[in-house]
């Protein structure tokens, strides 16, 4: 029966062990739907997917055609299953690995990962798969294990690397990180501890320090595994017995599997009698290593769940070894397959006595080590070549005795790190500490009449918010709010922000550190005061923290508490330096950020979701500033402010600087619109079709406004007028304020004609805001637009006074005279006359002016000067061809435009000789606003920026690859977002540092370089 066994197991090339024993899976050859040809790999997980029926498995194959196969119905009482499923994939399968819960992996041929999306207790077999591309485009994955919440892999240089970011909602995870040592393989087993065989030196390896908070562990450890010819060395014979491990010298072939069992025979020692010897027979070429098993060539395996009696087989008593069948002594080049008892068989010259128990935790690690043809030797090692610890449950509290130095192995290569001292023991540890206690007594004894200068102490602020939960039902999550701020020895304070929340009965925390937040912003919300926190790996994923707090004054106290720790761990106190960045959110609060050296380096720039932004008071729309400290911003009601240079304001009480900060106030209107439709009957009523919008809508006409239903903005903000009807929307209205169009949605205009059906009326009631800020008040003229000139690197730094172009509300081109750092409101204005309404400007580091129209086409303002402040005249620059530009920004030589639907533009052929320049390219769409920087470096405002959770709106975007030879750019650096309104890049004039070998070829500019003013 073991013999039959055996056979078919080998001609189907896919093996299932159900109830102790080996069973066969068949395939059918009448169904063109079973398996066409063997199995290359096998994996089996599933049995803790939420809610899932107990006892339920999900097993996967992967055929050596590289199709993923699944097994139907497979469960403790039915754990053959009945029959199998092809999965299509996008691509060649060459491996596959599925988790406890709903993770599952494949590799693919060409070296990219596939992950299974939608894999639940409904459909267990999943709806989809998403491509995981390679960490490195030249060396694909060649491996890859998952966990319940880790997914590790081994490239194909042997590489290993973990993956950051994967959940059950995000099971593809974010990004990969590279781990120290090389490897052949990684396995995830139980509480995602990890098991490795390395790369060159073939050893055993374990993950220390895995655990629920630091899953991808500490370091490398490897393991002592003896097997039969180096026990006298490596491993002890009683430690393997009371482990139950399984360690054989084994060459997979292909159709053919051997599986001896850890659960079959618990004493093995007992079937051995004290007076019987062990068949041994010799193989050919193996030196002195022998053992039990069939000749080569047999196509037997020796059966150690049917063939000897065992509690599994039924008999419940143990006998003595069973012999295997011998065949035929042929072939005697092949390597045979061998099955390793755990008997004290005589091996070599003499007996090799048993050491101490140092196994006792790898009672179900699987393993299979290559080199049957290498002869073992007294200072060798074995190669092992596979390992599984799916069985095998780790604690953390348990005291592992499996690190010891294997012959062969130096300290650095069981450590996979840098060598170390080799004392690693607890007594060592607590000698060392111990030492240094005395020590540090012995040294404070001399100083303790002195005062101590900084004191270490712990500060913690508790309290009660609601945490958006980023899992289903996805909804506000009562928490408990613990913020903890430490001061070390060096004086620097640090914190780390604690959310203690319960989930299904079951106590949970989320920290983050307050030193890895790159941005805190305020949120705009009409039924709760939030916010978010960002750090890099949530601003690329697009997903935030989001808190809320019961009232205003709450949220308030918390924003600056946590804004001011925020600014305390990066050690940012005081005004900003005159190259910083400045932006604006739609909910109107500025904020600015400090650039780093080699945040518009060429080559390497810095990740713009690496900068920190903190929030300077006070409520704007528009922020513009240059290298010299000069800075101006615009309301919403188009009052103009100028920088006082001081920090801090706002509603949220921030660290402010005396004599620095005033009073701001802003004005703002909501608008709702009134919509009817034509009645043959009674003419136009509220009463529309079932598919029209609502009769009171907001402008897009699918979110139902009523003038009892319309709020302010926030909380912050109060009514300050009465509904009236607006007039001044695009497109015109008639005497009523009404527009009219053929239908919903359609281009409006302000006159009737017979084939229009629809119309809508513009309602507006204005609400105000004060705060608090450093910033005062540009009287007496209301601006829509302005423009501070970008000096560059190569201008002087002071001298001169600085050049400031601004557009009124009403359209009129304004130049302000007077401007420098010492008075950077300027003294008067110098009006600039046009033929039409203008709507933006932008002044260049050459005195380069441009202007966009009303009618959407673009203006050149020539000879504009330091002598000649206002220029002589305008030359029309004709617009992309049936777009309409609504702004324009200008660099040292680069001029950059956008239009109403949202196309950026450049303008190529911008010489000295000729400044209006060529023509218009396209760059980007879906773009809200432009700023080009002094080094012709582009910083966009963004909409439908691709994120985890969906589409992110108002996102700062960096353009990177911007060179002299290639003012376009080449791509997209994505970084805080969304909900952001303006971006100004115009003050940072700093340049990369650059080596010596680029200044010594950089004397001489390329032909189409920068142009010098």
């Amino acid at each position: 029966m073991a013999e039959r066994s055996c056979r078919q197991a080998e001609e189907t090339g896919t093996v299932v062990r159900p109830q102790g024993s080996h069973a066969p899976v068949i395939p059918s050859k009448d169904d063109p739907k079973q398996l066409p040809d063997p199995v290359s790999d096998l994996s089996v997980g599933g049995w803790e997917i939420t809610d899932e029926p107990v006892g339920r498995l999900s097993v996967w194959a992967v055929s050596l055609q590289g199709k993923v196969w699944y097994r139907e119905d497979v469960s403790h009482p039915n754990p053959e299953g009945s029959s199998w499923s092809l999965v299509d994939t996008p691509g060649e399968a060459v491996q596959i690995s599925c988790g406890p819960q709903d993770l599952l992996w494949v590799t693919l041929w060409e070296g990219q990962a596939l992950v299974r999306q939608g894999i639940d207790r409904h459909n267990p077999k999943g709806s989809s798969w998403s491509l995981v591309e390679p960490p490195s485009p030249e060396v694909g994955l060649m491996h890859v294990s998952v966990g319940i919440h880790v997914v590790w892999a081994v490239t194909k240089d042997k590489k290993v690397w973990f993956r950051r970011g994967v959940s059950s909602h995000n099971p593809g995870g974010t990004s990969w990180i590279q781990m120290v040592g090389e490897m052949l393989m990684v396995d995830v087993g139980l509480k995602d501890q990890v098991w490795g065989i390395g790369g060159e030196e073939r050893a055993l390896y374990f993950r220390q320090g895995v655990t629920p908070s630091e899953l991808s562990g500490k370091a490398w450890k490897a393991i002592v595994a003896g097997r039969d010819c180096d026990w006298s060395h490596s491993g002890s014979l009683s430690s393997l017995l009371s482990a139950g491990c399984f360690f054989g010298d084994e060459v997979r072939g292909s159709g053919e599997s051997s599986a001896p069992s850890d659960t079959d025979a618990p004493s093995e020692v007992d079937r051995q009698g004290p007076g019987q010897p062990l068949p041994v027979e010799p193989l050919p070429g193996l030196g002195s290593h022998t053992g039990s098993a069939p000749h080569p060539g047999s196509g037997q395996v020796a059966d150690w769940t049917e063939g000897c009696a065992s509690p599994a087989a039924g008999t419940g008593e143990a006998t003595p070894a069973c012999e295997p069948q011998p065949g035929p002594a042929s072939l005697p080049a092949e390597l045979p397959w061998t099955n390793v008892d755990l008997q004290d068989p005589a091996r070599g010259p003499g007996p090799s006595a048993p050491g101490p128990t140092e196994a006792a935790g790898l009672s179900s690690l699987g393993l299979l080590s290559l080199g049957l043809e290498e002869t073992c030797g007294a200072d060798e090692h074995p190669l092992w070549a596979w390992v599984s610890g799916g069985a095998c449950a780790v604690e953390a509290h348990m005291a592992l005795k499996w690190f010891t130095v294997q012959p062969g192995l130096s300290p650095s290569v069981q450590a996979l790190s840098l060598p170390i001292t080799p004392a690693q023991t607890t007594a060592w540890r607590k000698q060392i500490f111990q030492q240094l206690t005395e020590r540090t007594k012995r040294e404070l004894e001399n100083f303790r009449h002195y005062e101590q200068a900084v004191e270490q102490s712990v500060w913690v602020k508790t309290g009660s918010l609601q945490w958006w939960c980023d899992w289903k039902p996805h909804k506000w999550v009562d928490v408990r709010v613990a913020l903890e701020q430490f001061t070390g020895h060096d004086g620097v304070r640090d914190s780390v922000l604690f959310l203690y929340y319960v989930v299904h009965e079951e106590k949970k925390y989320v920290h983050v550190f307050l030193n890895e937040v790159t941005a805190l912003v305020p949120l705009l919300s009409e039924t709760r005061p939030s916010c978010t926190l960002y750090t890099p790996e949530r601003t690329r994923q697009r997903w935030p923290v989001r808190l809320a707090a019961a009232t205003e004054q709450e949220m308030n106290d918390w924003l600056a508490l946590l804004s001011l720790s925020c600014c305390e761990s990066r050690k940012v106190h005081g005004r900003p330096s005159p190259q910083a960045l400045w932006s604006v959110t739609c909910k109107g609060d500025v904020f600015v950020s400090e650039p780093g050296p080699g945040l518009e380096d060429p080559e390497h720039p810095l990740p713009c979701d690496q900068l920190f932004w903190w929030q300077m008071g006070g409520h704007l729309r528009v922020v513009e500033a240059n290298s010299r400290g000069v800075v101006w911003g615009l309301g919403y009601d188009h009052t103009a402010w100028v920088y006082t240079g001081g920090c801090g304001g706002g509603c949220q009480g921030l660290g402010s600087s005396s004599g620095s900060i005033y009073i701001q106030s802003d004005v703002k209107c909501v608008r709702i619109y009134e919509n009817q439709r034509w009645n043959p009957v009674t003419g136009y009523s509220s009463r529309g079709l079932p598919t029209d919008r609502h009769m009171w809508s907001d402008v897009s006409g699918l979110q139902e406004l009523t003038k009892a239903s319309a709020r302010p903005p926030s909380l912050q903000w109060v009514w300050d007028s009465d509904w009236y009807v607006d007039f001044s929307v695009p497109g015109g209205a008639d005497p009523e304020g009404w527009q009219y169009a053929p239908d919903f949605p359609a281009s409006y205009h302000g006159y009737k004609t017979l084939k229009d059906f629809v119309r809508r009326r513009c309602w507006a009631r204005k609400c105000k805001l004060v705060t608090c800020g450093p910033w005062l008040e540009v009287a007496p003229v209301p601006l829509r637009d302005v423009s501070i000139i970008p000096e560059s690197p190569e201008a002087p730094s002071a001298g001169h006074s600085v050049a400031l172009w601004a557009i009124s509300d009403k359209g009129d081109v304004l130049c302000r005279l007077g401007v420098s750092e010492l008075n950077p409101a300027g003294s008067s204005w110098l009006h600039v006359g046009t033929d039409q309404p203008f709507v933006s400007i932008s002044v260049g580091t050459c005195y380069q002016v441009w202007a966009v129209a009303r009618d959407g086409s673009a203006f050149y303002r020539g000879a504009v000067s330091h002598s000649q402040p206002a220029g002589d005249c305008w030359f029309h620059v004709a617009s992309p061809p049936k777009q309409r530009l609504k702004q324009v920004s200008v660099g040292q030589t680069s001029v950059y435009a956008l239009d109403e639907n949202g196309n950026l533009w450049h303008r190529q052929g911008v010489t000295p000789s000729h400044p209006q320049g060529a023509c218009w390219e396209h760059v980007s769409n879906n773009v809200r606003q432009v700023s080009v920087g002094p080094l012709d470096q582009v910083w966009v405002i963004a909409d439908k920026v691709q994120g985890s959770r969906g589409l992110s709106r108002g996102t700062v975007c960096h353009r990177t690859g911007v060179q002299p030879h290639e003012p376009k750019g080449r791509g997209w650096d994505y970084g805080i977002g969304g909900g952001w309104d303006h971006i100004s890049i115009r003050a940072n004039a700093t340049r990369t540092p650059r080596s010596g070998s680029q200044e010594a070829g950089g004397e001489q500019e390329a032909p189409g370089g920068p142009v010098r003013c």
